[in-house]
């Protein structure tokens, strides 16, 4: 099978990258093809795509919740996969057409969590704890196909309580957990 993994930015691409390097036995052809950060980048990647017969996307997420009140499961560095995403305004408010994309059922192993999509970071304190926060998926649900779905990787959690660099954040982030898993549920199909 030929697998296209879809990353919104090229340190995404380099940590899926440096996960399949490390998996000896895959049985499937990857692609790793950075789409560039948001709904517009995300869909014009989308439309370009060679053939394949499945597409993750995969990426970090930033996940509401201060991590030492969170699970395990929502630490830093952990997969997960995200199952309804619904569209944020720039306002605080969902779009009209935003109503949530429901998956019918997960396709991994992993957590499921709802992801806001955001045109801008968003930096408000009433989101619901354990929403994951990004630009791109809704998007991505909307235009897939219903073999694909998307993985993220948790990678700071909001509010942020002091600035943070994002890149200095997340050099340590190894994306083996969540490539793992992508291709064990390929093995199993």
């Amino acid at each position: 099978m030929k697998i296209i993994i879809l990353t919104p930015m090229e340190i995404e691409r380099e940590k899926v990258l440096n996960a399949l390097d490390r998996i000896s036995n895959l049985n499937h052809i990857y692609e790793v093809i950075v789409s560039g950060i948001g709904r517009e980048s995300t869909a014009k990647a989308m439309m370009q795509m060679p053939p394949h017969d499945i597409c993750v996307l995969m990426g970090f997420a930033a996940v509401v919740g201060k991590e030492a009140h969170l699970p395990d499961y929502l630490h830093l560095g952990k997969p997960i996969e995200i199952t309804n995403a619904s569209l944020y305004g720039y306002e605080g408010g969902l779009f009209e057409n935003g109503k949530p994309i429901i998956t019918e059922k997960p396709k991994l192993n992993l957590p499921c969590l709802s992801s806001l999509t955001s045109d801008k970071f968003v930096r408000t304190t009433d989101l619901a704890e354990k929403t994951v926060v990004n630009m791109e998926d809704y998007t991505f649900k909307y235009l897939k196909k219903p073999q694909d779905f998307i993985v993220r990787i948790i990678s700071d959690f909001l509010p942020h309580e002091t600035e943070i660099d994002f890149f200095e954040e997340v050099k340590g982030i190894d994306f083996l957990e969540g490539v793992m898993a992508v291709d064990g549920y390929l093995e199993r199909r």
